[in-house]
């Protein structure tokens, strides 16, 4: 059942109340028209549900997710996926700050550009492996503390601009970072080593790609003139050597 509601002069709570009771009473669909910058929708949201949001969601779209769906038909603000655990967020735009915060789980596709911290704090445990596809650029310190997990930066688009920011892994101690070709060497934090991606790795990124293709309604054309890099942490304590005795 497809339910469809008005976010039109309600605040954040007001609508994540709606969209709770639409669940509630069996919506398997759920599309709300006239966002405009309501906080934490979709926050802590269970099950196999699709959330569809038009206009732009505020703050902590998707914060603690565990299982929905949630398409945005347009640009998303700050802390996207902050703490998800599973499901899916794509974003048909751009997204702000501290994309997928601490995200434990689950997948986030952005179609265009993403903003400062993207990926920080990252996690996986066993079967859990958060990945996030970003199709533009990124801005400064991609991957800071990264933990774990896999980010996968497409660099469709930008216009001549490069491709991540400055201090991109910074802090980073597990997980892996994909990067197109060309990149800005000056730009990647002294605790990643670079490499090549192997077979397996490509393979990973084949599905990725075809997948982002798929939802933002691309080709998969380019992809024999697509070249990765692949960043590692050097270890697994960057900053071990500031503390004295430790």
């Amino acid at each position: 059942m497809e339910v469809r509601l008005s976010a039109k002069d309600l605040k954040y709570r007001e609508l994540n109340r709606a969209i709770r009771l639409a669940a509630a009473e069996g919506a398997d669909s759920i599309l709300v028209d006239e966002v405009n910058g309501q906080y934490y929708l979709g926050a802590g949201m269970k099950g196999k549900l699709r959330l569809v949001v038009n206009g732009i969601p505020g703050n902590d779209l998707a914060c603690y997710l565990d299982g929905w769906e949630i398409r945005v038909k347009g640009n998303a603000q700050d802390g996207v996926g902050n703490t998800m655990n599973s499901g899916r967020v794509i974003v048909e735009g751009s997204v702000g700050d501290v994309l997928g915060y601490g995200m434990r789980g689950g997948e986030i596709f952005v179609r265009d550009d993403v903003g400062y911290r993207a990926g920080i704090h990252m996690k996986e445990f066993e079967n859990n492996c958060p990945v996030l596809v970003i199709g533009g650029s990124s801005g400064a310190f991609l991957g800071e503390y990264m933990a774990g997990g896999r980010i996968i930066l497409l660099g469709l688009k930008t216009g001549g601009r490069p491709s991540i920011g400055p201090y991109c892994g910074s802090g980073m101690h597990g997980g892996c970072i994909f990067i197109r070709e060309p990149v800005d060497q000056t730009c990647i934090s002294p605790h990643v080593q670079v490499s090549a991606p192997t077979e397996n790795d490509r393979a990973f990124l084949w599905e990725y790609f075809l997948r982002y293709c798929t939802y933002f309604g691309f080709k998969p054309d380019m992809w024999d003139d697509l070249s990765f890099v692949k960043l590692i942490p050097r270890g697994t304590r960057p900053y071990g050597s500031m503390y004295i005795g430790v």
